[in-house]
């Protein structure tokens, strides 16, 4: 194989990646808890929280938990979106070496 084509090859994986990276950040992922919802987008930034309308002072520690487990599974959510179209990228390697 030509280095020509190993060239070729390499500029079209570099576009493929930045497609997929454009397309995951235009992305939206949301999990919800019962007292609490987190939504981010592609490039791991919270977006958007809602709170459940019936938390009372009892519920404040709960609900700071399920901030953190619906943020750590938001970001979960497009941390495999992202891997999951990184995956495709790689297969245009495959034979060269």
């Amino acid at each position: 194989m030509n280095m020509n084509m190993i060239m070729q090859q390499a500029k079209k994986m570099q576009k493929n990646m930045e497609k997929a990276k454009d397309e995951v950040s235009k992305m939206t992922f949301t999990a919800s808890q019962p007292l609490v919802e987190v939504t981010i987008n592609g490039d791991k930034k919270v977006t958007n929280i809602k709170l459940n309308k019936d938390i009372t002072s009892d519920d404040i520690e709960v609900l700071e938990d399920m901030i953190l487990i619906a943020t750590n599974e938001a970001l979960d959510k497009a941390s495999k979106a992202m891997k999951d179209k990184m995956g495709n990228v790689g297969s245009g390697l495959e034979g060269l070496f």
